[in-house]
């Protein structure tokens, strides 16, 4: 119990650092593409144990959110998209249960889950939090285009990176 907690807050930690401190600087300057926003602290949500009460999903996902705004300087975009994101959780994981259903001990990851189970996973909740994100960002529709185009460009990359975060880490727990 103690190891899965150590766990998932050195995540949590090292997520925002990740995010804050270098996500937040990539595609920053480049004016002719200024698409590329790589979203990468929502897998701390992805990969909290199933077992986890939906309350406290929804709070860690507004404290880590909170945080990455305080970075971006963006008062409360980010958090906006990871309270979203913990919320639908739940639900996403009850729609996509497998026939044998979960082990409620561990948390949904490719090694667990199986490589395709999880690219659903990931790839649902990833598209919806990038659509919470950017649509909250722009207030309105009148750059729909951009918008569009800053969630496609954002949820390829964030996802390859998703994915090499999973291989790199293989978190089990």
């Amino acid at each position: 119990m103690n190891s899965i907690i150590t766990a998932n807050a050195w995540r949590f930690f090292l997520l925002i650092i990740v995010q804050g401190l270098v996500l937040q600087n990539i595609g920053a300057g480049w004016e002719r593409f200024p698409y590329l926003h790589i979203i990468l602290f929502p897998i701390f949500i992805l990969l909290l144990p199933l077992r986890t009460p939906r309350a406290l999903v929804i709070l860690l996902g507004f404290i880590m959110g909170l945080v990455v705004d305080s970075f971006y300087n963006s008062m409360g975009v980010h958090a906006s998209a990871a309270v979203f994101t913990a919320f639908i959780r739940s639900y996403l994981l009850n729609w996509i249960e497998p026939r044998g259903g979960y082990n409620v001990n561990y948390s949904p990851t490719a090694a667990r889950m199986g490589a395709g189970w999880f690219f659903k996973y990931s790839a649902i909740l990833m598209a919806l939090h990038l659509v919470i994100y950017f649509l909250v960002e722009a207030f309105n529709f009148e750059n729909i285009g951009t918008t569009l185009l800053n969630i496609l460009v954002s949820f390829i990359f964030s996802m390859i990176c998703l994915f090499i975060y999973q291989v790199i880490f293989n978190p089990v727990d």
